[in-house]
């Protein structure tokens, strides 16, 4: 059994930073790929940010020199951060953690977990 829990969202001033936090759970060997995906109100869905299991890093290239993404393991458990800097209104979405694991009977889990959103306002 695989879980997946994401946590961080929230209100931010311009400007402020705020940490996403994924954390899968279980019979977790290793990811192949975690990351953050984002949807803002009348846009589609996109990359933030994503990480693979050599630790390379696909960051958008709106995120780029604000946001940075990590990884660590633990036994049965994978976690994966965001750290968000310098966030502006246009960061204000809905943030969704995309998870591909590697349990230790082999099998592939793909699971998406969604959160509360960050809203940035348009000024402090």
């Amino acid at each position: 059994q695989v879980q997946l829990m994401e946590s961080g969202g929230g209100l931010v001033q311009p400007g402020g930073s705020l940490r996403l936090s994924c954390v899968a759970s279980g019979s977790v060997f290793n990811k192949n790929s975690m990351g953050w995906y984002r949807q803002a109100p009348g846009k589609q869905r996109g990359l933030v940010a994503a990480i693979g299991s050599c630790g390379s890093a696909n960051v958008a290239e709106s995120a780029k020199g604000r946001f940075t993404i990590s990884s660590r393991n633990a036994p049965n458990t994978v976690y994966t951060y965001l750290q968000r800097s310098n966030l502006k209104a246009e960061d204000t979405a809905v943030y969704f953690c995309h998870a591909v694991l590697i349990a230790y009977d082999r099998r592939v889990y793909d699971y998406d977990c969604w959160g509360q959103g960050t809203q940035v306002p348009l000024s402090s």
